[in-house]
């Protein structure tokens, strides 16, 4: 075929066995691999053994599995935050959103969990590591933990080369996440009761104050006559609200301007307490020697009313609390494996097999092309100029 071509003679299309125009001959391909096909099938053999052999030398690697469901929010929630009215905007809090799972993947990938992890089972000896941030990307890269998109569930799965040490350290992540959800608000109800439970205090101090002024003021008919209970009461519930608006009025213009519609009904409304509020303050005056005793009294009145208010939305809260049962409700708790996860032998034997065998082949063909390509005198001669060119140098 060669001789013919370096005659000048055209070659048909029936004896050209070229596949594509001016691609690789069919038989320049085949040719080596047929007459070496005995050391192809030896070397791709013998790779795949040294591949299998190699895979012994990884230590096995075991991956335990624990599944938990993260709390719910509380249906009673909605409720607690419409009967607060006004003092919602105080909490920082709302009824719409929940939680989210990527909270608790947050907390159980936190600084704090994986430090009393690695503490826990001594990973800075297990992984022979001298510094606790290599520690640290070590654990991360043998612990997974993801949200199932459909159920909800939160997997913790951890690589190790104990499996009971790797069934306890995911059983543990779980048990840090309860740790720290019972010291830290995560919740909603969680928030509230928090919240409240501090206003709750802070105001039983300022009512037992207002008590003992009451009580060093002493008892008179005419402070008696001149301020009413009913008044009192009304007077309390009237500066309560006020106090409530005011402060829904300085959380809303954070985000709002104050022409927008909500800012100036707030603003509306807040002027007409504090006219109710002149109002009683002008009718009710009281006989000379008895005021102090009525500011008192008043004073008293609404830290009270005060007090009630946030001690029912604190029982509120308690209550939504403890709906919600065990905060981290454990669905698989994780088992010692019994099978390990990776070195996958198999895979890397065939894999490095493969591979052998296609590189090897690669080879025989470039070889049988570069042999033809010498019985070519133009070519023959070209090589030759590179191999005395390549001396030379």
């Amino acid at each position: 075929m060669n001789q013919a071509r370096s005659s000048g003679e055209p070659a048909s299309d029936a004896e050209d066995p070229d596949l594509y125009d001016g691609g690789p001959a069919l038989l320049e391909v085949v040719t080596p691999l047929a007459s070496h096909w005995r050391s192809l099938i030896g070397m791709t053999l013998l790779a795949g053994t040294l591949g299998m052999g190699a895979s012994y030398l990884e230590a096995p690697v075991f991956t335990a599995n624990a599944t938990f469901l993260p709390p719910q929010q509380s249906g009673g929630a909605s409720a607690a935050l419409a009967s607060l009215g006004a003092l919602a905007a105080v909490a920082g809090i709302s009824g719409g959103p929940k939680s989210s799972a990527d909270q608790y993947i947050g907390l159980m990938e936190s600084v704090t969990v994986s430090d009393r992890i690695i503490d826990r089972f001594k990973l800075m000896q297990a992984y022979d590591v001298d510094k606790r941030f290599l520690a640290r990307e070590k654990l991360a890269k043998n612990v997974h933990i993801a949200a199932g998109k459909k159920d909800g569930l939160v997997s913790v799965s951890v690589d190790d080369t104990d499996p009971n040490r790797a069934a306890a350290m995911a059983n543990q992540y779980i048990a840090e996440l309860q740790r720290l959800t019972s010291v830290i608000a995560v919740t909603e109800a969680q928030q509230r009761r928090v919240f409240f439970g501090k206003q709750l205090e802070e105001t039983k101090s300022r009512l037992t104050a207002a008590q003992q002024a009451l009580q060093d003021s002493g008892f008179s008919v005419g402070a008696l006559k001149a301020e009413p209970r009913a008044a009192a009461d009304s007077f309390a519930r009237l500066r309560a609200e006020q106090t409530a608006t005011e402060v829904q009025l300085e959380t809303m213009r954070r985000s709002l301007a104050d022409s927008s519609a909500e800012v100036q009904q707030l603003l509306g409304r807040l002027q007409a307490l504090r006219s109710q509020l002149r109002q009683i303050e002008q009718t009710t005056t009281a006989p000379t020697g008895d005021s102090d005793y009525v500011g008192k009294y008043r004073e008293f009145k609404y830290q009270e009313t005060l007090f009630d208010l946030f001690a029912r939305q604190y029982e509120l809260a308690r209550v939504d609390e403890s709906r919600e049962g065990a905060l981290i409700q454990v669905v698989d708790p994780a088992q010692p494996p019994e099978h390990k996860s990776r070195p996958k032998r198999a895979f890397i034997a065939i894999a490095t097999a493969a591979l052998a065998g296609f590189l090897y082949a690669t080879f025989l063909v470039i070889r049988g092309r570069f042999r033809v390509s010498l019985q070519d005198p133009e070519a023959a001669e070209r090589w030759a100029a590179f191999r005395a060119a390549f001396r030379r140098s």
